[in-house]
């Protein structure tokens, strides 16, 4: 595999020049909250039955990241909800299927029925500090992360930690 003049090993058509370019798909999810505890799927299907994660999946073509997160959620757990703001972007390299781009929202419920949809196995809150120990992939899991580091709660305490203890 001849490699480009940067460095990148592409797949290249000896015949007519065609490079196949293997680039990072998109993928969308969402953060939906009730009260403190955040939406997560239990995954039916592999990669990594019966771990948990939160809605999201692939885009699909001509679709919008906000489309495709709001999609998701509804397919994956019956709820309907609003985008209220774009939250992170983070590199998924655990997924066998592709290297994925995950946008990741944040969403308010207005509607819907909570049922697990066809590839999930479950569909819950959990609390924020009592998040599943198996949780699929590691974008999740650091999104999950930096939303805990986020949380108002924990950034109003840390706030009255600095009035009550200042440093100078």
């Amino acid at each position: 595999m001849p490699q480009d003049d940067h460095g990148h090993r592409r797949a290249t058509c000896p015949r007519c020049g065609y490079v196949h370019y293997r680039n990072p798909v998109p993928a969308a999810g969402v953060i939906v909250l009730r009260g403190g505890d955040v939406l997560m799927v239990k995954r039916r299907f592999a990669p990594r039955p019966g771990a948990w994660c939160l809605p999201a999946g692939f885009m699909e073509y001509g679709e919008t990241p906000g489309r495709c997160a709001v999609r998701e959620l509804r397919e994956e757990t019956g709820v309907r909800a609003r985008l209220t703001g774009l939250f992170g972007v983070y590199a998924g390299f655990d997924d066998p299927r592709s290297r994925a781009v995950l946008i990741l929202y944040t969403a308010e419920r207005v509607g819907g029925r909570l049922v697990p949809g066809d590839d999930a196995v479950a569909a819950r809150y959990f609390p924020l500090g009592a998040l599943p120990r198996a949780i699929a992939f590691a974008a999740h899991r650091r999104a999950l992360a930096d939303f805990r580091a986020r949380s108002p709660a924990r950034t109003a305490n840390r706030r009255k930690n600095e009035l009550d203890n200042p440093s100078s």
